[in-house]
């Protein structure tokens, strides 16, 4: 494989999400390969949050593709108004668009943020939506970073949350945890959480301590044991998997 060329293929967002880009692992794997490996690169249902959380991304990182989203001015999207605009489709709701330019606008005013996201110079080296491609114990794994800044030497991760409070527990149960040891490796510096409160506006910084990135390196160490179990051991009987615990 030639992983130049690979990587390369990732910056399109066809070939990342599609059979291409399935050949590789990816964090947003971890969770199905801890609790449901079977349903490995079965596509989940988009979801509203979902929808919003990418043109959150798109707003800050790649505004010029702002126009790819649909936006609809409706209450609800049980209205007749929005099932007749949408036509099936999940569309953005304008209040959902107006609050995602209230954050992005937010972010932006404080100068930290600024600082790390834009750079504070003409020639702040600072690329978007980086990918690459590791191979990390028996597989190789694909990651897409939001912010590499390398002046700063930081891998930097845009999230919205309703509890910015419980940011914490919420990047256990998410796997940020996974997300941090993976792209770290990848791209050989730190990471570090910005995060927002969809509603009190509230910024968090949040930086990776060595039992976060050893809780993560345990969950792929854990994930990739699972995968080659699954589909890589010709004599594996699905039937017969069962998951241990002490109570």
């Amino acid at each position: 494989m030639d992983l130049n060329k690979a990587i390369e293929r990732l910056r399109n967002d066809e070939d990342y999400y599609g059979d291409f880009g399935k050949q590789f692992l990816s964090n947003s794997d971890i969770q199905t390969l801890l609790n449901n490996p079977a349903n490995l690169h079965i596509p989940s249902p988009r979801t509203s949050a979902f929808l919003v959380g990418g043109y959150f991304h798109t707003a800050i990182l790649e505004p010029g593709k702002l126009d790819n989203f649909k936006i609809i001015k409706a209450s609800n999207r049980n209205t007749k108004a929005y099932k007749e605009a949408s036509q099936g489709e999940l569309c953005l709701l304008e209040s959902e668009a107006d609050m995602v330019m209230k954050l992005k606008e937010r972010l932006l005013a404080c100068d930290a943020v600024r600082s790390l996201v834009v750079g504070d110079h003409k020639d702040a080296k600072i690329e978007y939506e980086v990918p690459n491609i590791i191979k990390l114990g028996t597989n190789f794994w694909k990651g897409k970073a939001d912010i590499v800044n390398h002046d700063e030497k930081l891998i930097i991760d845009l999230k919205t949350t309703n509890d910015v409070d419980g940011f914490k527990w919420s990047a256990k149960k998410y796997n940020y945890d996974s997300q941090a040891f993976i792209y770290s490796q990848m791209f050989g510096y730190e990471f570090l959480f910005i995060a927002i409160d969809k509603n009190t506006m509230k910024i968090k910084f949040a930086d990776c301590s060595s039992e976060f990135y050893e809780r993560g390196a345990y969950k792929v160490e854990q994930a990739n044991e699972i995968y080659d179990l699954h589909y890589k051991d010709e004599n594996f009987e699905p039937n017969n998997f069962f998951i241990t615990e002490t109570l």
